[in-house]
């Protein structure tokens, strides 16, 4: 996969990358619009004479959970009008534009978000923190969140999406996740780098353009840490300490089968044994690694065909009345191990964790008092029946050609 990287700067300071995979840029014979000519001033430029405060980060002292608190994410945009989409090329033979890209076509860009929830700022970049005690109480901590958020555009077309763009863009994607986890691991105080997709309105996505993003932790989030948990557990049951979690319940899954809903040569999908959501699918490589920047070719070639296979099946699972299939809102969240040996790296791995909200046609499932209060989930299904119909979903699809163009064997279960 010929895929071309070219960095520069926007006007405020921020890193943009193009990630080109079409002609002339791959080759280098031309390159991208490099230049920002937005008024922009530099983001660590002082205000009023006070040097710029990045965001902190508070720890909950009933839980340990690290809540960062970005007050400078209020004014973010919020569902802008189609002529002023911020994820989009820059329009030809404007002259200003309040636009992210500077060049008037892309194939994938991914540039640092301008409204971050973690960020760096010259003070604390590269820096490893001591929490601080808050209100003079040592209960009570805080430090900077000195992570870093980035976003990635998928492709410059706003009425289009992964699945219509096909598995050449989505392997470019893939090279852009790979790109950006091995670059963000090596920020000294990040723990983990965790690659996401908001999609639709139902899930909160503020910006309708098809892309994606990156955030960097300086913590271990709570799933991972209960993951850890249960890696531990895992190790101390079976006398292993170097076993994997992740691998152990791929494994499990694959024996036990019911839940499968295809195979190719290197991954597997299926609906986990716990599954929370209404539409809920966990897809793993068969040779477990523990991030993107650790994937082989044939391990890339074969995701960018059973990812899009997966979000075409979700597409397909609910009817409504009239026969017409819903397209569904998602989540599509990219665990990675931790990026240190130290934090647990070795126990876990890359795996993807796909869901929706939508229970039905119309219905959403909501988060009330149980999930939301307690943590304590009440799924409306079984993974189950989930996986049944998922099944049949995927037969559907092969017989109204919604495959047509991917080419990976699969093995539908």
């Amino acid at each position: 996969m010929s895929v071309r990287k070219t960095a520069t700067k926007l006007a405020d300071g921020r890193d943009l990358f193009y990630f080109d995979d079409s002609e002339p840029y791959v080759s280098g014979e031309k390159t991208r619009r490099l230049d920002d000519p937005r008024p922009l001033p530099n983001r660590f430029d002082p205000v009023d004479g006070k040097p710029v405060e990045g965001p902190v980060m508070r720890q909950d002292p009933l839980t340990g959970d690290w809540i960062p608190m970005a007050a400078n994410r209020m004014n973010r945009t919020f569902l802008p009008p189609a002529d002023a989409n911020p994820l989009g090329p820059a329009r030809p033979g404007a002259e200003y534009q309040d636009g992210e890209i500077p060049d008037t076509d892309y194939d994938v860009v991914v540039f640092e978000n301008r409204f971050p929830s973690l960020m760096e700022t010259p003070e604390t970049r590269g820096q490893i923190q001591e929490p601080q005690p808050v209100d003079g109480e040592p209960l009570f901590l805080e430090q900077p969140a000195n992570g870093r958020c980035e976003v990635v555009c998928f492709g410059p077309d706003l009425n289009t999406n992964l699945v219509s763009m096909g598995p050449k863009r989505m392997r470019t994607v893939i090279e852009a996740w790979s790109d950006r986890t091995a670059a963000l691991s090596e920020i000294p105080q990040i723990k983990q780098v965790f690659v996401f997709e908001n999609h639709g309105k139902d899930i909160g996505v503020t910006l309708a353009h098809p892309h994606g993003q990156i955030y960097s932790y300086p913590y271990l989030t709570p799933k991972t840490q209960a993951m850890l948990r249960q890696a531990r557990t895992l190790a101390d049951k079976t006398g292993n300490p170097r076993i994997n979690l992740i691998e152990t319940v791929r494994d499990a899954e694959i024996r036990a089968g019911i839940r499968v809903i295809a195979e190719s040569a290197e991954w597997v999908l299926y609906v986990p044994v716990a599954a929370r959501w209404p539409i809920e699918f966990h897809l793993l490589p068969k040779r477990l690694v523990p991030d993107f920047a650790a994937l082989d070719e044939k391990q890339r070639e074969g995701l960018a065909d059973i990812y899009l296979r997966m979000m075409i099946i979700a597409n397909h699972f609910h009817r409504d009345q009239d026969g017409t299939y819903i397209p569904v809102n998602y989540i599509s969240a990219w665990h990675q191990a931790p990026v240190a040996v130290e934090d647990g790296r070795e126990l876990l791995g890359l795996h993807n964790e796909f869901f929706s909200f939508l229970r039905a046609p119309g219905k959403l499932k909501y988060l009330a008092g149980s999930e939301s209060g307690m943590a304590a989930w009440i799924s409306d299904t079984t993974p189950e029946k989930i996986a049944t119909r998922a099944r049949e979903a995927a037969r559907e699809c092969v017989e109204l050609g919604a495959f047509d163009g991917l080419t990976v064997p699969i093995e539908w279960k």
